[in-house]
């Protein structure tokens, strides 16, 4: 009787998994994207915020010269109550300043907009009071309303 053996030659498994170097360069790819992420993520939603000055802004100056076309002149006129009430709107805070002629609406951001300041007068002056550090130079002529924008 012949014997058969089976003879199979001995496989070497190769462990299954990440070495070191692989994982410290995946985290090192994903540090270098959040670098560059998170800071135009921030500029972005900032951005998002100076809408809600601009919108109060530009709104308070339609009720005001309509408030001035009914009584001539921007302050309480009798039983018409000037439309102009300081208030929070979004993340700004809205102030006025009233005479019988002339008015200026300024908006203030606080907390995550804090450092933006805009403000609109009875000829349409649309001004940047102030900006955040690292988004331009404040301007006499418009609404600088994005990192590095200018008029």
């Amino acid at each position: 009787m012949k014997t058969q053996f089976n003879i199979q030659p001995k496989l070497i498994s190769k462990s299954a998994g990440f070495t070191l170097i692989e994982l410290m360069v995946t985290v090192a790819i994903i540090g270098i994207l959040a670098a560059i992420a998170v800071p135009s993520y921030t500029d972005y939603v900032k951005q998002g915020y100076t809408i809600d000055a601009t919108n109060a802004l530009s709104g308070m100056r339609a009720r005001l010269e309509q408030h001035y076309q009914d009584n001539r002149q921007y302050t309480t006129s009798g039983t018409f109550a000037t439309p102009c009430v300081n208030s929070p709107v979004g993340k700004f805070n809205i102030t006025c300043t009233l005479a019988a002629n002339t008015f200026t609406v300024t908006a203030t951001g606080t907390g995550p907009a804090a450092g933006f300041q805009y403000s609109i007068n009875e000829v349409n002056e649309q001004k940047t009071l102030s900006l955040p550090s690292g988004w331009g130079s404040a301007s006499n002529n418009c609404w600088i309303t994005r990192k590095g924008g200018t008029c």
